[in-house]
């Protein structure tokens, strides 16, 4: 049976760290999250970001736009917060209403204050290794391997997911590891062939399930990065977990894997961007 990757007991030593530091450096980070129209999931994210900075000693401020307030209304305010001194991080919460340009409205975040690690000079950054910020992600997934002593150098990793938010990052931060990595995606034949040869596996494709025991190479590490809300309401990965952990050596958990380290991240960036 695989080691479970606990996430949840990491995020909470993360968050230690960082009220600590919070408390010890004289100044109080700001996180700004930008909501726009009335989104279920994006609510309940906003809800957990903002308990998280009161646990952290972070200030958050919540900025509400209707849906249709409009794209030009968005990007005066982005513009508005990139000025405010109190104010360290922007976050805008994705998936944006109809009729705005996701693209556009990360751009206009000031790079020093894009915690999210989304706009174009933060990405650039991250390709040759030179980075302020990491996507929070990523950065959680590179954590959980290091706390557990997983070392991705030498190994094949692969990625199957290549979105711009968790798998090219994903990808680039495992070979700046040392890792040989290979990125999988829905065009590529015979995934499980792939999938068969990871020492290191990433799923992050929102498929429930779409990972089974006959994919993975026995004595493989599996981290699960997705969160797929069934219709019974329950929260799956990409992973049969049952399956694949009698397979593995190590597994993350959904939840309690990935997604507490990547909010976790989110605050560290926060207080990074204050302390610059």
């Amino acid at each position: 049976m695989a080691i479970i990757l606990d996430g949840k007991a990491l995020a909470r030593q993360v968050k230690q760290e960082v009220r600590a530091q919070v408390d010890a450096g004289g100044i109080t980070p700001g996180l700004a999250v930008v909501i726009v129209g009335d989104n279920a999931a994006s609510r309940i994210y906003v809800e957990a970001k903002k308990k998280d900075c009161a646990a952290c000693g972070i200030a958050s401020f919540e900025f509400a736009l209707p849906a249709d307030a409009g794209e030009a209304a968005l990007l005066t305010l982005i513009d508005e917060l990139n000025n405010r001194d109190d104010i360290h991080g922007i976050l805008v919460q994705l998936p944006l209403p109809k009729g705005y340009s996701e693209q556009a409205v990360i751009q206009a975040i000031s790079p020093t204050k894009d915690v999210d690690a989304f706009h174009f000079e933060n990405v650039g950054k991250i390709t040759t290794g030179d980075y302020i910020f990491l996507p929070c992600t990523p950065a959680g997934v590179m954590e959980i391997l290091d706390h557990y002593g997983i070392d991705p150098a030498g190994k094949h990793c692969v990625v199957v997911g290549r979105s711009n938010i968790v798998g090219k990052p994903q990808a680039l931060l495992l070979l700046h590891r040392h890792a040989t990595v290979t990125i999988c995606h829905s065009r590529t034949p015979d995934l499980a062939a792939m999938t068969r040869q990871a020492d290191i596996l990433v799923a992050a494709v929102g498929r429930a399930g779409l990972i089974t025991a006959d994919m993975i190479k026995p004595g493989a590490v599996v981290i699960d990065v997705a969160i797929n809300r069934g219709e019974d309401g329950k929260i799956r990965g990409d992973v049969d977990f049952d399956g694949v952990a009698e397979v593995a050596s190590h597994i993350t958990p959904v939840p309690g894997g990935v997604g507490p380290m990547t909010r976790a991240v989110l605050l560290r960036n926060t207080l990074k961007a204050a302390q610059l």
